[in-house]
């Protein structure tokens, strides 16, 4: 199989392994966890309402949370502050998680599927993009679990990884749990912002840092 076509393989049984819980329960679970219910649940468990969501946040590396709620209800609860706050822990600690599964497990089944040529290759892209892709995608369900993996599989550097999640994180935790705090249930202008302003943020990161073309060539855990 060509190479090029072992690395598109790899990235579509990522995606189909991230979607097929969405269309399976992703109905169920916008029922079960819609905004009413998602408030009465953090209100009823106040005490530990913080752990609550971000338990749910990170759970939505594998299960079809509805994580833009669950950010908005914490924002309801606490306050654009600490709501905002509970919300980019959950999400940055998602995307440690994804990234260090991918990079420590996933890593060995990919090379069997798509060979260490196709990782290279793929490596090779992501050091050139990937900052952007995933301080951008913290806001986007399926792809903000899909980018952590493929920086992970990738072999990403882990510092850059840090940097760029967090400031995907933090925009988007806190655009959310404003929007929560205001009571509004439209959300277009918290993912404006959450995807334009990590962007920014990260190619100012990068200006400062001196990070251009991260290392591709690492080999080990």
């Amino acid at each position: 199989m060509p190479r090029l076509h072992r690395i598109w393989l790899v990235l579509a049984l990522l995606l189909a392994a991230i979607i097929v819980p969405f269309l399976i329960w992703g109905s169920a679970f916008e029922i079960l966890l819609s905004p009413d219910a998602m408030r009465a649940l953090l209100e009823q468990n106040r005490r530990y309402a913080w752990l609550i969501g971000i338990t749910l946040l990170v759970a939505d590396l594998f299960l079809p949370i509805p994580s833009t709620i669950v950010m908005s209800a914490l924002g309801w609860l606490y306050g654009p502050f600490t709501g905002g706050l509970v919300s980019s822990t959950g999400l940055l600690l998602s995307a440690q998680l994804a990234y260090q599964l991918s990079r420590h497990l996933g890593r060995p089944i990919a090379s069997r599927l798509s060979g260490e040529e196709s990782l290279t290759a793929a490596a090779a892209w992501f050091s050139r993009t990937g900052g952007a892709c995933i301080a951008l995608s913290r806001c986007l369900p399926v792809l903000s679990e899909a980018i952590a993996c493929l920086a992970g599989l990738s072999r990403f550097p882990p510092r850059d990884f840090l940097a760029a999640s967090l400031l995907g994180a933090i925009p988007a935790g806190f655009a959310f749990a404003y929007i929560g705090h205001l009571g509004r249930a439209d959300s277009n202008a918290a993912t404006a912002l959450s995807a334009l302003v990590p962007v920014l943020l990260w190619f100012a990161y990068r200006r400062i840092s001196g990070v251009h073309a991260p290392k591709t060539t690492e080999t080990g855990g």
